[in-house]
């Protein structure tokens, strides 16, 4: 089940920030930073309250918690990310073992911000993504196809044509194949990806692009070790192969 008709068009409601977090407290500071920021608070403490903000008030960016008693963070952002290709999603959690930040990432989020947490930081990343999604709701989707070789990205079904094969993308991976195709097979420095992409350009923009890559590349089947599609240029960037049919055939 996706968002509704009548929740996307909704424009009154397009500056509400969802927020899910079982520590009340928490809870209100957070409305209040974003109140003050501008924004309207959608505040949940559990996966169902969640899921209604997101279908009735199309929020702009979803902050969440992955450590929500007696639920589990993960599957929340997974279903959210289910719900919502294009939602930018952040998690704010006291989780920093390494796997958990790429099980999130894996899943979908856009980003991954350490408890305890500056609220400038907090509020410099939300806006950053606030402002994309503003941008993004704000153009009717590109109807036009970017071609690389055997790769055919289409706007408006957010969509990858390798051949045959059809593989429905998330808001994350086509902003970054698309930006990508766009430079041709030309190298694209990482700083200029991950501003492109997250809105920013700091480490953990950059981990977001590197799982995201990850992601792309199994989704695609794409075999890391050849990179046939996606190349990766050390200590620089990325930029794309040109694989044509019969090369892709014969691999």
């Amino acid at each position: 089940m996706g968002l509704s008709e009548s929740a996307r068009d909704n424009g009154k409601h397009r500056d509400g920030i969802l927020l899910v977090d079982d520590d009340q407290v928490l809870l209100d500071l957070l409305g209040y930073l974003i109140e003050q920021a501008g924004f309207k608070p959608l505040v949940a403490s559990d996966p169902t309250s969640a899921v209604a903000h997101l279908e009735k008030e199309a929020p702009l960016v979803a902050v969440i918690d992955l450590n929500l008693r007696p639920y589990d963070g993960f599957e929340l952002l997974s279903d959210l990310r289910r719900r919502s290709a294009t939602l930018p999603i952040l998690v704010l959690t006291a989780r920093v073992d390494e796997d958990d930040k790429v099980k999130a990432l894996d899943l979908g989020a856009d980003d991954y911000i350490v408890k305890p947490f500056g609220h400038r930081e907090f509020l410099a990343r939300l806006r950053a993504h606030a402002r994309r999604a503003v941008r993004e709701r704000g153009v009717a989707p590109a109807r036009d196809a970017v071609e690389l070789g055997v790769m055919r990205l289409d706007g408006g079904e957010q969509t990858l044509h390798i051949g045959q094969d059809l593989h429905r993308l998330s808001g994350t991976e086509f902003r970054l194949l698309a930006f990508l195709m766009r430079h041709g097979t030309s190298v694209v420095p990482m700083g200029a990806i991950a501003k492109h992409v997250c809105g920013f350009d700091d480490p953990p923009a950059r981990e977001s692009v590197r799982v995201t890559v990850h992601r792309l590349r199994r989704k695609i089947g794409d075999d890391g070790a050849h990179q046939r599609f996606i190349h990766t240029v050390p200590g620089i960037g990325l930029r794309l192969n040109r694989v044509e049919e019969h090369e892709r055939a014969s691999s």
